[in-house]
């Protein structure tokens, strides 16, 4: 079973000008275990599927399902705690709280599970800043950190929930090439541990790091 499905998917947005197509009968599957890089030219959608994929836009047609479940299909809570649950996201402009230390950066992403089920929460958010080498900055605030330390808070606060889909976009625009390639390899090792990632990005070396690269045709809308 796919972890991530979009089945016929249509979006269009209504404006002064008329109706412009951002996405039609987009379908697109990721199972586990897949790194999916989305290319194409600004116009052609790719930060409409994101959205769509990360429960945070519907669409006008289509199913979208993520482990199974039509993302859709829920209330708007029960999907935001389902997302928040099921999905990390990493963005290009890292979306950190500037006055949060790296480690309540990081902890922020557990604020919807249920009291219950944070029993080691903590101790999953410590690991996390050992493993991206965050040690000595964890009570820093972002201000105090280099882009690519900034980053790498984004990415730990994605992985805290031990999600089934990544999703990233652009992660690398803000980096220089030694900080991409290391956000690339850990998205690469999230993947072979069994998640799903899906990339979007401008970035060909960062697409080539991808098992699998779709091209979003701005007139067709439709993965090649």
């Amino acid at each position: 079973m796919s972890i991530l499905s979009l089945e016929n998917v249509s979006k269009t947005y209504r404006g002064p000008d008329g109706e412009i197509a951002a996405l039609h009968d987009f379908s697109l599957a990721i199972s586990a275990g897949e790194f999916v890089a989305v290319r194409g030219p600004s116009g052609c959608g790719k930060s409409t599927l994101l959205l769509m994929a990360g429960g945070l836009l519907s669409p006008d047609r289509g199913v979208i399902s993520l482990d199974g479940e039509d993302l859709y299909a829920m209330s708007s809570e029960s999907r935001a705690h389902y997302r928040s649950m099921k999905i990390g996201f990493v963005f290009q402009q890292f979306h950190l709280v500037p006055y949060l230390s790296v480690l309540d950066n990081i902890l922020v992403a557990a604020v919807q599970k249920p009291a219950s089920t944070k029993n080691g929460v903590l101790e999953t958010a410590q690991q996390l800043i050992e493993r991206f080498g965050l040690s000595a900055r964890a009570h820093h605030v972002p201000s105090q950190l280099s882009t690519g330390e900034r980053q790498r808070t984004a990415l730990a606060r994605a992985l805290l929930n031990r999600p089934s889909l990544i999703l990233a976009d652009e992660p690398t625009g803000n980096l220089d090439r030694e900080n991409a390639d290391t956000v690339l390899e850990d998205l690469a090792a999230f993947a072979e541990d069994g998640g799903a990632v899906l990339l979007v990005t401008h970035d060909p070396v960062a697409s080539e790091r991808a098992d699998k690269q779709v091209e979003l045709d701005p007139k067709k809308q439709d993965a090649h």
